[in-house]
């Protein structure tokens, strides 16, 4: 409910996320977060709630299964779905790496080519590790990849606002 001037706030963005009917005033640095979150909504999100097909192996087991991964609705948890089901609560990750492929001197840009998980199980203090290397669709795994990689991203930057 404050008064903000011209000078100070003269950035307007729509957040439909947040029930705003129309634009709001905000300042050129609150603006550009916002509008980061409405991209992010927007685009990966939907990528990660649909899903890619994942190679899946857990700590050093030489055995991997084809799995689904996707992000829940609630947006809490990371549920993979093959001949079983478990699921990640993300706020149990401690460290996720995309692999990347397709690096060159000249600046080529890299593809996603999978990812390694490290997190706490319910109920343990030891940390396990989660290897996903893309399995069928190798385009849809590698949006999924470079969605999460952005979630990431996104949120390490907004705990250091």
């Amino acid at each position: 409910g404050r008064c903000f001037c011209d000078k100070c706030s003269s950035q307007k963005v729509a957040l439909p996320r947040m029930c705003f009917v129309d634009p709001v005033r905000q300042c050129a640095e609150c603006s550009l977060i916002s509008q980061k979150e409405v991209e992010f909504y927007d685009k990966q999100l939907k990528v990660l709630t649909a899903g890619g097909t994942f190679l899946v192996r857990v700590d050093s087991s030489e055995k991997s299964e084809t799995m689904v991964c996707r992000l829940s609705n609630n947006h809490r948890y990371l549920f993979l779905d093959g001949e079983s089901h478990f699921e990640v609560e993300l706020s149990r990750i401690s460290s996720m790496q995309v692999l990347t492929e397709g690096s060159t001197p000249g600046g080529c840009s890299l593809r996603a080519s999978g990812m390694v998980l490290q997190y706490k199980p319910p109920g343990s203090q030891n940390l396990q590790q989660l290897h996903m290397d893309p399995a069928d669709d190798k385009r849809i795994a590698s949006a999924w990849l470079a969605a999460m990689h952005k979630a990431a991203k996104f949120l390490y930057e907004s705990r250091d606002q």
